[in-house]
């Protein structure tokens, strides 16, 4: 099934419903699919059409990290809280709050 939807997701952009909830759509089917380098290219690009979209950075830095990218993750994260408060996201801002204090915890 997730094959099918990668492909018919994939043939809507570029077209007049391409934005950043398809482009988040296809990054999500994606990560789901284990394809984490298609995912993080996808969901850039919904960030990059609503840098608003707080649901598209908190999935771009579990992308990120489930690529082994630390860094790219917290960078991501910290887009994300600051869309979050532009929106008054409470919930989104708080989610990858915790995600980042996490990340950023010294480990033994």
């Amino acid at each position: 099934m997730s094959a099918e939807l990668i492909a018919s997701l994939r043939q809507q952009c570029g077209g007049p419903r391409d934005g950043a909830l398809l482009r988040f759509s296809l990054g999500s089917a994606l990560l789901a699919d284990g394809d984490n380098g298609a995912a993080i290219d996808e969901l850039r690009r919904a960030a990059g059409f609503d840098p608003a979209y707080s649901a598209a950075w908190k999935l771009l830095g579990k992308a990120c990290l489930a690529s082994g990218d630390e860094t790219a993750a917290a960078d991501a994260w910290r887009h994300g809280i600051a869309a979050a408060a532009q929106r008054g996201d409470k919930q989104a801002e708080k989610e990858m709050g915790v995600f980042l204090r996490r990340l950023e915890k010294p480990r033994p």
